[in-house]
């Protein structure tokens, strides 16, 4: 089989690790962009991306690019590609456009003027036409256009990677699948230790970390992929790459428990991670987290999300200094890291953070902060009370 240029598309200062991702699992000239990375690869490693990559929102496989500074340009560089080598004049097919032109100020458009393309060649082809469905097409299309370069690649991925298939119920804040992830691999986590997520809302760090000690395929819940209705869909090799990655998966010695005092998030968390198949990793438990103190032996790794201000009723100065005494207190041996996009709250914990890493949350501006509580005597917890 031959390697080709794949793109995968990531969140906002997760490239490096979706780059070691890559590499880890084998892809071959792995090179990092702004929120994305391309690499190369078989259409077997096509399929492995799509069911392993953690940090990854879609894997594009490019076909075709060019330039135009209007719209006369764009539909002939459109209608040169051989369409029938992807598509019969029965299927249906989507075009996503993201544009970033002066020449071209309208995705709409683009979206429109591309389908044109794609439709006539099929029509003076062949008389019959392809159609266009929007929720559940036989091919995605990507079409990308930077100031004059129009790049044309096919989505193989279909719905955003994020969906891993275990998440049937949310609460009102629930953080997407690849930003758990990520974070969890910014912080370090391996399965080394102890996982404690004393906010755990709906469990998504819970199933996230659970996948990540075990080596599990994030997306083996999927449902379904882009390039399972390609006309080069391979059923076996894609089942040959199933049980390779399967038989990667390892033992996990440790516990990872969540935390949340809400009874429904509770229940929502354990589903979640039931639908998941991780409830003997998994424990969730009605705790207030500011009632509770470290249980486990050796170093913690604790990873949380707090409810954000915008959209949940909390009182936020208080609050994150609870988060701060609670650390200071009751884990001693602790790493913390949680994200907030509340930047001012966090001269609230009032403890010094020794990483704070700039992302996302949705469109918000987030920080990702690290507290390392040490295991000390009283004097030493004394003096880091003292300190700030």
């Amino acid at each position: 089989m031959e390697n080709f240029k794949m793109i995968a598309k990531t969140f906002f200062g997760f490239e490096e690790i979706l780059a070691k991702e890559l590499r880890q699992l084998g892809a071959q000239e792995v090179e990092q962009g702004i929120r994305m990375v391309s690499f190369k690869g078989d259409k077997g490693f096509m399929y492995k991306a799509n069911l392993s990559l953690r940090t990854a929102l879609k894997v594009l496989k490019p076909i075709y690019s060019f330039r135009a500074t209007n719209e006369a340009a764009l539909y002939k560089g459109i209608a040169s590609v051989n369409w029938s080598k992807y598509l019969n004049a029965n299927q249906t097919f989507v075009i996503d456009a993201t544009v970033h032109s002066d020449h071209f100020n309208h995705s709409e458009f683009v979206s429109q003027k591309c389908k044109d393309a794609i439709v006539d060649q099929f029509r003076e082809r062949t008389g019959q036409r392809p159609s266009i469905d929007k929720a559940f097409p036989d091919l995605r299309i990507n079409v990308h256009i930077g100031k004059d370069q129009v790049s044309v690649a096919l989505d193989t991925s279909g719905n955003s990677l994020h969906q891993r298939g275990y998440r049937t119920a949310t609460n009102i804040a629930p953080i997407n699948e690849v930003l758990a992830a990520g974070i969890l691999l910014l912080s370090g986590w391996e399965g080394q230790g102890h996982f404690l997520d004393p906010m755990c809302g709906s469990g998504t760090f819970l199933a996230e970390a659970a996948m990540i000690a075990c080596n599990i395929p994030a997306n083996i819940n999927r449902k379904e992929f882009a390039f399972e209705k390609w006309k080069d869909w391979d059923n076996d090799l894609f089942d040959q790459i199933m049980d390779s990655l399967l038989k990667k998966v390892k033992e996990f010695h440790y516990t990872i428990t969540g935390y949340d005092k809400a009874p429904s998030a509770v229940q929502k968390a354990k589903d979640n991670i039931k639908n998941a198949n991780l409830d003997e990793y998994v424990k969730v438990v009605e705790e207030n987290f500011f009632d509770t103190e470290k249980t486990t032996e050796g170093k913690l790794h604790m990873v949380f999300n707090p409810p954000y201000d915008e959209r949940l009723d909390i009182h936020m100065e208080e609050f994150y200094k609870n988060i701060g005494d609670t650390l200071k207190k009751n884990y001693p041996g602790t790493n913390a890291w949680f994200i907030t996009a509340n930047l001012d709250a966090l001269k609230f914990v009032g403890l010094k953070p020794s990483r704070k890493i700039k992302l996302f949350n949705a469109s918000l501006e987030a920080r990702l902060v690290k507290y390392e509580m040490y295991e000390g005597s009283k004097r030493t917890k004394f003096q880091t009370e003292n300190k700030e």
